[in-house]
């Protein structure tokens, strides 16, 4: 009998007008990545420019679910904006280190240091904007 996998659950929440906040839960896959694709489309469409995911809480994720990080990842930085991965699990940050993804997308501890990298910490390129 197969294991009945929980179905993803986002919950976006905004610290800031520009800054949309999700918070993710269970597995980010081929299967549940059209959902977190659209939750991030929508906070796009609502004029968010930074976005911080909260992956503290998804116990897998394959290539469907980074890729949707990387393609939300260039279009903020278009706008000029940004994203930031926050407490990603071991699992899921392993997968990050190897792909490379945690060297384009900034990884933080908590919501506290993500605000603190977008209100102007020096992205990964080393570019600021003052």
């Amino acid at each position: 009998m197969p294991i009945a996998q929980d179905p993803l659950s986002v919950e976006v929440t905004l610290p800031r007008e520009d800054v949309a906040l999700l918070t993710v839960e269970g597995y980010l896959d081929v299967d549940t990545a059209t959902e977190f694709q659209h939750h991030l489309a929508n906070q796009l469409h609502h004029g968010r420019r930074h976005f911080l995911l909260d992956l503290s809480a998804v116990p897998f994720m394959d290539s469907s679910g980074m890729n949707i990080i990387l393609r939300v990842y260039q279009e903020a930085r278009e706008l000029p904006g940004s994203v930031h991965i926050i407490r990603p699990t071991s699992a899921v940050r392993r997968i990050l280190d190897l792909t490379g993804v945690s060297i384009t997308v900034p990884v933080s501890e908590s919501v506290e240091e993500a605000l603190a990298r977008v209100d102007g910490e020096p992205g990964p390129a080393g570019a600021r904007e003052d």
